[in-house]
């Protein structure tokens, strides 16, 4: 850009030049333009279309690997942020890939590690470097703002990017992510629940991003197979906030009312019968169902913790209508939480991931947060495929195999779109663990009958 911009002006002022002389040259009759016999113009040479051509000679180069061309992948993690929280995830992110590149022994695979700082200005440049270092593949960033910056940079030079973040809207044109995607979460249980008959669904959704997103694969959802949204409502983070949405989920008002209505009636009736029921109402907060008979609660924590409890506390009973939830619900404390208990969620297979959990642990002395498993599969993709296929092993054609791959969270392969496509389990809350009641699929090509 710089250059292009320079070029212009140079351009600009020659052209103010030659303007002032014709016009020095019109207002003076004596005046003569010397002439040149012969004269050629000066040729301008313009910089080459598309990015400047990379100097081999500048690649990272290990001396082990002798003369032997290596296999560079770049990983790009906000190592130096300013959040502890997030240097913690990204050190376990490093980890886990430098794991799998030991475990997968690939000895022709060089990681070159970036900070991002977990700013976008700051991952462009990270990326530059990596490239001007030989990178054949980049394997993150981790947040959707410094994914957006370096993808147009990969896309310059036609290399890869196989991102962590979790939002859809900077996947593609080069660019593929490899989290675990909330609307993939949304649409394996709602697929669970209506091949059980439920039919009429409702939310109480968080007022944020992940909430809209959620929200918007929801309604797609079920209505692709044939239910209805019956309710949804939103709540702010604040759990004092959050009673009046639960409120109005319920129609709790509305129940409450004709409680009362019932009662005045069976009184005034005044048979046996009519006393009998009206004894029975006695410790009744409402009366009659809600219109729907499955609700999603797409949080996790704390937020959760305090969500879901109101639901029974304004007489949605867990008995008759079924609580979904997604990924964020793949935490074994909710066993302790009654209102939760029976609950389905989608998450990926456990088998895999369990081990590289005790892989991890014996490895760096702690437990990995759960999305270090993303940079485990990824440096794993990537020297598998440096090891399997000679030319062209990032191609869009291997990248995008239907047939997909396994890792440790099951199989999983990436859409012509830039997102993922996950075999998911789906898990019943259990008092002592979640339990899976709909088995992750083993395989993406169709089931035979």
């Amino acid at each position: 850009m710089g250059r292009t911009t320079s070029l212009v002006n140079k351009t600009a002022l020659g052209a103010l030049a030659l303007g002032a002389l014709l016009l020095s040259a019109c207002a003076n009759d004596t005046a003569t333009i010397p002439s040149r016999p012969n004269y050629q113009p000066p040729v301008v040479q313009l910089p080459p279309a598309g990015p400047p051509a990379l100097d081999p000679t500048a690649f990272i180069r290990m001396n082990h690997m002798g003369l032997q061309e290596p296999i560079r992948v770049a990983l790009l993690l906000p190592l130096g942020s300013e959040s502890r929280g997030v240097r913690d995830i990204a050190q376990a992110l490093q980890n886990a890939a430098q794991l799998a590149l030991f475990e997968y022994g690939n000895a022709n695979v060089l990681l070159i590690t970036k900070d991002t700082g977990g700013h976008a200005a700051d991952a462009r440049i990270a990326a530059e470097e990596a490239i001007r270092e030989g990178a054949n593949i980049i394997l993150g960033p981790l947040f959707a703002q410094s994914v957006s910056a370096v993808a147009p940079v990969a896309r310059d030079y036609d290399i890869p990017v196989i991102a962590f973040s979790t939002d859809a809207t900077v996947a593609g044109g080069g660019v593929y992510l490899l989290s675990f995607l909330p609307e993939q979460d949304v649409t394996r249980v709602v697929d669970y629940a209506s091949q059980t008959g439920l039919t009429r669904f409702a939310g109480m959704i968080p007022q944020k991003e992940y909430g809209i997103r959620v929200s918007t694969a929801y309604r797609q959802a079920v209505e692709e197979r044939g239910g209805v949204v019956a309710g949804m409502v939103t709540y702010p983070a604040d759990p004092q906030a959050m009673f009046d949405p639960a409120r109005k989920l319920a129609g709790y008002n509305q129940r409450k009312a004709a409680l009362k209505a019932e009662r005045a009636r069976l009184a005034s009736v005044g048979t046996p019968e009519t006393k009998a029921r009206l004894k029975r109402l006695e410790h009744f907060d409402t009366i009659g169902d809600v219109n729907f008979d499955a609700v999603l609660i797409p949080a996790g924590g704390d937020e959760l913790r305090s969500a879901a409890p109101l639901l029974p506390y304004f007489d949605i009973d867990p008995r008759k209508v079924q609580f979904l939830g997604t990924g964020l619900w793949d935490d074994a404390s909710l066993g302790r939480e009654p209102a939760l208990v029976g609950g389905w969620y989608a998450a990926p297979p456990r088998g895999e991931q369990k081990a590289f959990v005790s892989r991890y642990r014996k490895a760096f002395g702690s437990r990995p947060p759960r999305i270090a498993s993303l940079a485990y599969d990824a440096t794993s993709l990537a020297a598998a495929l440096a090891d399997g296929v000679i030319d062209s092993p990032y191609s869009v054609a291997v990248l995008t195999d239907p047939e997909g791959f396994a890792g440790t969270d099951g199989i999983f392969r990436f859409l012509p779109d830039g997102t993922n496509e996950r075999g998911l389990a789906v898990m019943e809350v259990r008092p002592n663990g979640a339990k899976v009641i709909s088995p992750a699929p083993q395989s993406f090509r169709p089931q035979a009958f």
